[in-house]
């Protein structure tokens, strides 16, 4: 644990105001609002996770409210929410050490028990607030999540690092600390940053492909060569491999765009995806080019 966290302390908003209102009334009506207008995509098996953005929600909102709209009138025993780390750099992976995270919405507490297993399945998973202090990747999620589910406990985890490696050891933790409970596992990512409209718009399209077939490690091996982009690629392919070692057989992407479709502005882009990962049988046999 570091110097400066605690076991009770509650980590305060950092992006209130600026990514999402700061007002528990406007957050509420916005959310909500964007939960109506997605279209409905609810799966007829079990959900093991989603993959949501996490960029302000005037630009990434609705393709976040596609995944979270689908997950209206499930109940979880908890919920997993790992995202990359943009503020600071650190070596391994960060689990919150505090006692919860506060939103406008109220304070979504720590699962202490499903935190300590986890860390417990790998020396690199360390408790800490390195990561989070002003991180906005899990802050984003959540008052998605306290709309859609209402209360429930949850484990906020950053990646310092986004190696193949240590996306499979933190997939082996997951999947190991969770087995045999009802957990939602959640992956923050962005996809890329800056390009002109049509190449960004191609280079998302492969990523898309690739969460669609389901295919975490291929979605790794470009993402490590540089041929691909996602702010929180790590994310996304730690929780595609727990997901599947938990029972998922398929990744349906539900909604996708860039800042262009959403300000008219195409001269630099971020990409947004949102996903479900479920234990339906996939639409179309794996194949990758």
């Amino acid at each position: 644990m570091s110097a400066s966290a605690s076991l009770s302390s509650i980590r305060e908003p950092a992006v209130a105001g600026a990514f999402y209102p700061a007002s528990a009334r406007t957050l509420q009506r916005d959310v909500d609002e964007l939960l109506d207008k997605a279209a409905p995509a609810k799966p007829a098996g079990r959900v093991f996770g989603v993959v949501s953005p996490h960029a302000g929600y005037v630009y990434s909102g609705f393709t976040a409210a596609h995944a979270y709209r689908a997950l209206k009138g499930m109940t979880f025993d908890a919920v997993i929410v790992v995202g990359p780390s943009h503020q600071e750099y650190f070596r391994g992976i960060s689990v919150y050490s505090g006692r919860g995270y506060r939103t406008p919405l109220g304070t979504v507490p720590v699962n202490d028990s499903l935190r300590s297993a986890i860390v417990q399945e790998e020396k690199r998973i360390v408790c800490s607030d390195a990561g989070h202090r002003g991180e906005h990747s899990v802050e984003v999620q959540l008052p998605f999540l306290q709309r859609v589910l209402g209360e429930f406990s949850f484990v906020p985890v950053v990646m310092g690092d986004q190696t193949a490696d240590l996306c499979e050891n933190l997939a082996e933790a997951l999947a190991g600390a969770v087995s045999g409970n009802n957990v939602l596992l959640v992956a923050s990512s962005d996809l890329s940053h800056y390009h002109p409209y049509a190449e960004a718009t191609l280079l998302d399209n492969r990523v898309v492909d690739l969460v669609e077939l389901f295919e975490p490690a291929a979605l790794m091996e470009k993402l490590k060569h540089r041929e691909l982009e996602a702010c929180g690629g790590g994310p996304i392919v730690a929780v595609m491999l727990a997901a599947r070692k938990l029972g998922a057989m398929s990744a349906r992407v539900v909604h996708h765009c860039n800042s262009g479709d959403i300000t008219g502005e195409k001269d630099a882009v971020v990409g947004y995806l949102a996903a479900i990962l479920s234990n339906n049988p996939p639409d179309h046999p794996r194949k990758v080019n």
